[in-house]
Formats: structure tokens, C-alpha cells, sequence
């Protein structure tokens, strides 16, 4: 299996996307767009942005699980990790996510 972005309508009508590994795990899921086109403009603004370090932003909710919240330049966010335990387990969860996005194959379900 292949890294990918699935692209769904949600029980809501929204559109939206998650970012899966070769391995078939989540990484990172979208927000909810009210049109597909808008949806896949988010999947590729993941694709240029998380080339940049800096737009990973890296806290810990209140279960002390650590995540991350990507955001664009302008300061949105446009997506969000799973919790991890550890820091150290969430900076390997923001790798794969930026090793996994640039050559995702972009995939309807």
C-alpha cells in the first residue's frame, strides 16, 4: 500500500481528507470544507507546508498527549495529528507526515 490522501464526505456533507502512511496508519486529518475542490486546495496546501518546519505547530492537550497542528502561512490550520505519547514520538509523526504528503496519491472513498 502506498502513501495517500482520502478524500470522504463526512455524515455532515462536508468534505474532507486523511493523510495515510504505506503502512495504512493515519498521520494526519483535514478540517471539514464545504466543497471538494476546497478540500483538495487544503491537501496541497499540506503538501507545500509541511516542507516548512516552522508550520507544525507542536503542543499538549489535556490529556498530556502531545500533537500537532499544521498551519499555513496565512495562520490557518489545515490539519491536525493523532496524540502521541512522547515528544520525541510526535517529531517522528511530523517526519512521516512531511516524507509521507509531498508524494501522496491523492484518492476518492
Amino acid at each position: 500500500m502506498a502513501e495517500k490522501f482520502e478524500v470522504y464526505t463526512d455524515a455532515k456533507g462536508e468534505h474532507r481528507f486523511r493523510l495515510k502512511a504505506a503502512n495504512g496508519q493515519t498521520i494526519a486529518t483535514g478540517e471539514g470544507y464545504t466543497s471538494k475542490a476546497a478540500c483538495l486546495n487544503g491537501i496541497n496546501s499540506v503538501k507545500e507546508n509541511c516542507k516548512v518546519p516552522e508550520r507544525f505547530e507542536k503542543y499538549q492537550d489535556k490529556s498530556e498527549q502531545w500533537r500537532f497542528r499544521l498551519k499555513a502561512a496565512n495562520g490557518q490550520i489545515i490539519a491536525t495529528g493523532e496524540g502521541y505519547s512522547s515528544e520525541a514520538a510526535l517529531d517522528n509523526g511530523i517526519a512521516s507526515v512531511t516524507k509521507n504528503a509531498i508524494s501522496a496519491e491523492i484518492v476518492e472513498i
